[in-house]
């Protein structure tokens, strides 16, 4: 069977208030809204795209096993956002409030990089090689 598809990974953030994550990143990222739905039961998911790089922002589901930062005390995987301006994108979600743990700067490994954590819990490294 001939295909043309390459794979490709869309990771899933489990946040605890899913309608409010995406606000933040559409202020905070530019994002845009995909596709999504919200059940009847008010759990929301929504697939947005930050520049073409793709995610998934869902309402936790603890039933499923799925937990926000919050509710596991961390996280087990950060978020490492490639774009052309990482310092302009950067001060956009600073300006919105998301936290620096360090900012954008040229790293000893060929990148320019900073660590920030987003209010739902999730850490991202936002950067470009150099």
């Amino acid at each position: 069977m001939a295909n043309n598809f390459s794979a490709f990974i869309i990771p899933t953030l489990s946040v605890s208030n899913a309608i409010g994550a995406i606000d933040f990143y559409k202020r905070a990222f530019g994002a845009r809204v995909l596709g999504g739905n919200t059940d009847p039961d008010g759990a929301t998911v929504a697939e947005l795209s930050i520049e073409g790089a793709r995610i998934v922002v869902a309402d936790a589901s603890p039933a499923h096993g799925n937990f926000t930062p919050e509710a596991l005390g961390g996280i087990s995987v950060r978020i490492g956002l490639m774009v052309a301006d990482p310092d302009t994108f950067a001060a956009r979600a600073v300006a919105e409030g998301i936290e620096t743990v360090y900012p954008v700067a040229d790293q000893p490994y060929g990148y320019r990089l900073g660590h920030f954590i987003d209010p739902h819990g999730h850490h991202w490294e936002i950067g470009r090689p150099l």
